[in-house]
C-alpha cells in the first residue's frame, strides 16, 4: 500500500516534467533560445532576479537578526508581516504594491511628485515585485540559522570589546554562511520564477518588464513550442538551485553519535 502511494506521488510530480520533455520541439530548441525576444527576457530575468536577491540580503539579514536576537513587544506580528508574502497570492501582492507604489499610490504619489520616480510598469518595478515575494525565503532561513547558533561565540566576542557590528561581521555571519547562501539561492530562484506580482505591478513590456515567466505566458498563447522551450530553461535553473541548496543544507549535518 505504501509503495503504491509513493508510486502515485512520483507519477503526479514526474508526469508534468516528462510531458515538457516529451513535447519539446528539440529541432527548434537552439533557434528559440537565440531568438532576440527570448534573449531579452532571459537577460532581464537574470538582472532583475539578481538585483532582487541582493536587495533581499541587504534588507532581509538585519530583519532576521532583529527577529532572532531581540525581544520586543509585537515581535510575533512583525515576523508574521515579514513572512506574509510567502502565503499571499502573488496577484494580491501586485495589487498591494500598485496601491502603495503606483503613481497615485500611498507612497508612489510622493515619489513621483517630489523626486520624479515612477516604479510601477518599470524595470525597478520588476525588482521591487520580485523582492517583495522572495525576501521572506531569506528571512525565514537566516532567522532559523540564527536561532540555532550557539550564542557563546558572540558573547565571547562582546566580552573582548568587539562592537555589536563587529561581532555580527566577524562571528555571526561566517557561522551562518551556509544557511545564508541557501537562503539567497532560494530567494533568487523564487525571484526568477515570479509572475503574478510582476505582471500586476510592472506589466508585460518587452525589454522593460517582460521576464521569462511572462514570456512563457505570452508564448503559450501564440506558439506552445516556444513556451515549452522557455519552461525547460526555467526548469533546469530550478533543479540546479534545488540540488545546490540541498547539498549545502544537508551535507554538513552530523549523524547522531553512537552509544
Amino acid at each position: 500500500m505504501i509503495a503504491l502511494a509513493v508510486a502515485g506521488m512520483l507519477v503526479f510530480f514526474v508526469a508534468p516534467l516528462a510531458g515538457l520533455v516529451q513535447r519539446a520541439p528539440w529541432r527548434e530548441f537552439a533557434s528559440d533560445l537565440t531568438d532576440p525576444a527570448t534573449r531579452d527576457a532571459l537577460r532581464l530575468s537574470l538582472e532583475c532576479s539578481l538585483a532582487a536577491t541582493a536587495l533581499s540580503v541587504i534588507v532581509g539579514v538585519p530583519i532576521a537578526w532583529v527577529l532572532a536576537r531581540t525581544e520586543f513587544r509585537g515581535r510575533s506580528l512583525v515576523r508574521a508581516l515579514a513572512l506574509l508574502p510567502m502565503v499571499l497570492p502573488p496577484v494580491v501582492g501586485g495589487v498591494a504594491l500598485l496601491t502603495a507604489f503606483g503613481r497615485a499610490g500611498l507612497v508612489g504619489q510622493y515619489l513621483d511628485r517630489w523626486f520624479g520616480i515612477t516604479l510601477a510598469f518599470s524595470t525597478w518595478g520588476v525588482i521591487l515585485a520580485e523582492t517583495f515575494v522572495a525576501m521572506p525565503f531569506l528571512i525565514i532561513t537566516v532567522d532559523g540559522a540564527l536561532r540555532s547558533l550557539d550564542t557563546r561565540y558572540e558573547d565571547a566576542g562582546a566580552t573582548l570589546g568587539a562592537s555589536r557590528f563587529t561581532v555580527m561581521r566577524r562571528v555571526t555571519l561566517p557561522a551562518i554562511a551556509p544557511s545564508l547562501a541557501a537562503g539567497a539561492a532560494l530567494t533568487w530562484a523564487r525571484a526568477l520564477g515570479e509572475f503574478g506580482a510582476t505582471i500586476t505591478f510592472a506589466g508585460n513590456l518587452p525589454r522593460t518588464t517582460q521576464t521569462m515567466p511572462l514570456a512563457v505566458y505570452l508564448a503559450l498563447q501564440e506558439d506552445s513550442g516556444s513556451a515549452i522551450v522557455l519552461s525547460l530553461v526555467l526548469l533546469a535553473v530550478s533543479i540546479t538551485v534545488l540540488a545546490v541548496v540541498g547539498r549545502r543544507v544537508f551535507a554538513n549535518r552530523a549523524l547522531p553519535a553512537s552509544a
